[in-house]
């Protein structure tokens, strides 16, 4: 009786970590269709107001569960200097990983491209969400990818402290 019994342990241990991996990976992600001309902005240094820019070949995925979820890729012909000079750089992008599926979103080699200056971060949107803001990073070669980063303001309501006073006020439910 006590190995069924240890069986049993065994056999439903491994069917929940797999149904576990599955929703992780797989599950609770969707395509995100593409609209063909405002899926990628960049936060203007003149109006401080995200504008679309140039782009092609545009893939994303996103997921209801998390607002830190979202991951696109894309490319575009604009060059850095041009977009050093028209929009606004973000210092503190920290990719995070997607799942091993969507494979044109690798947030180490993304990391490593940011650090030793082969790719720039750029500010898409400021607060998509409360407390989540949409970073954008294009390399030289005009390779483009997108995801969602917790910003200074949501780090610290997100950690249930109250709002500093120069973040704007929280929405009900924070």
């Amino acid at each position: 009786m006590g190995k069924f019994l240890a069986g049993a342990i065994l056999i439903s241990a491994l069917v929940a970590g797999a149904a576990m991996y599955y929703l992780q990976v797989y599950h609770f992600y969707e395509e995100v269709a593409a609209t063909g001309t405002d899926d990628v902005q960049l936060t203007s240094l003149v109006t401080g107001a995200p504008e679309p820019v140039l782009y092609d070949a545009f893939q994303a995925i996103d997921a209801d569960s998390s607002p830190i979820r979202y991951r696109a890729c894309f490319t575009t012909t604009m060059s850095h200097p041009m977009l050093t000079e028209t929009y606004e750089l973000f210092e503190r992008a920290e990719p995070l990983n997607a799942p091993g599926w969507f494979d044109c979103f690798d947030a180490q080699a993304l990391g490593a491209a940011l650090e030793d200056g082969r790719a720039l971060a750029f500010l898409g949107q400021k607060d998509i969400q409360y407390g989540i803001d949409r970073i954008v990073a294009i390399t030289e070669d005009g390779k483009g990818f997108v995801w969602h980063q917790i910003n200074r303001c949501g780090e610290v309501v997100f950690d249930g402290q109250p709002a500093p006073e120069d973040c704007p006020e929280p929405p009900q439910g924070y």
